[in-house]
């Protein structure tokens, strides 16, 4: 877990700390649908930077998605991930797939 942390800090160096539990700790599959609102809401300055966004912009779409507990009780509030992708590729357009290495370096000489 130790790893999953240094590597979430590196992957988003101005996200603030501590990092949430739920980015850390997973399903079986790995592949959760739904995290917390705040792992969606701690990712937001990484989001934005990959985007050329204001955070402020992602934190808007976030929130709008933002799911309660069941029936009031049940569970904890979430955010779909997939839903947020798609409401943020609706909103601003998908995001540009960053160079690969070899025509970054061929741009740089």
């Amino acid at each position: 877990m130790t790893a999953d942390v240094a590597r979430l800090q590196k992957e988003n160096p101005e996200a603030p700390l501590p990092v949430p539990n739920d980015l850390v700790t997973t399903s079986a599959s790995g592949l959760d649908p739904e995290i917390s609102p705040a792992a969606a809401l701690w990712q937001v300055p990484r989001i934005a930077h990959a985007r050329q966004v204001a955070p402020e912009r992602i934190r808007e779409v976030i929130e709008a998605r933002i799911e309660g507990r069941d029936l009031g009780v049940l569970g904890e509030p979430r955010v779909n991930v997939l839903g947020v992708n798609l409401a943020l590729d609706q909103r601003l357009g998908r995001p540009v797939p960053p160079a690969p290495v070899a025509q970054t370096r061929a741009a740089e000489r």
